[in-house]
């Protein structure tokens, strides 16, 4: 197991990041194992950005762009969205349906945690009522033209198609109709009908 310097959280030995406060891992190995003091600098922790979306998992109705780069514009109908590559859609469990639209070049997914800072822009807070999702879980990569799927050293890791687990900080591609698995929550990711530029 290994200690957070941070919060003090017993973490995995595989674990990148710490389960409770995000802190990265990997100390060094030496003097018989015992990690170094130190406090994280702010570049290396990840940052997370406040996702378009209510705590219930729906995109909020709007009518129009509003403030950031980031947002995403609603046209009023369906998945018709500007901006919108792809969307995950839960697929099991009491909020099946809930759908959560993928519009920028990197997508956390976790729960929410004001206490700690931590907004993922995949809030599966309300769709984990065991709490088998990490507050810093996963996140999907687009880059190269491409979609990604990276486990950030979950507690109970990152599945696609059933596979095995993903290995912590090793993006695996992701294809149209993919199953994805965080914790217990089995969610279906769907390319945008839009032109991936």
């Amino acid at each position: 197991m290994i200690t957070c310097q941070t919060c003090g959280t017993q973490n995995p030995d595989r674990a990148q990041y710490c389960d409770e406060c995000g802190t990265k891992l990997g100390f060094p190995r030496e003097n018989g194992g015992e990690a170094p003091v130190f406090k994280p600098q702010a570049s290396e922790v990840p940052t997370f950005r406040v996702a378009n979306v209510t705590s219930v998992g729906v995109p909020p109705i709007i009518e129009e762009k509003i403030g950031g780069e980031n947002d995403v514009p609603v046209t009023g109908e369906g998945n018709a969205r500007k901006g919108v590559r792809a969307t995950l859609v839960v697929e099991r469990g009491g909020s099946s349906g809930a759908e959560f639209a993928i519009s920028s070049d990197e997508a956390y997914i976790g729960r929410w945690d004001a206490d700690n800072g931590v907004f993922p822009d995949i809030d599966l807070d309300a769709h984990d009522s065991d709490a088998k999702i990490s507050r810093r879980h996963a996140r999907i990569i687009f880059r190269d033209n491409r979609f990604m799927i990276e486990d950030l050293g979950s507690t109970n890791g990152t599945f696609v198609n059933r596979g095995r687990r993903l290995i912590p900080g090793s993006p695996q591609p992701l294809n149209d109709g993919d199953e994805i698995i965080v914790g217990k929550t089995f969610l279906r990711f769907n390319l945008s009908g839009q032109n991936q530029n």
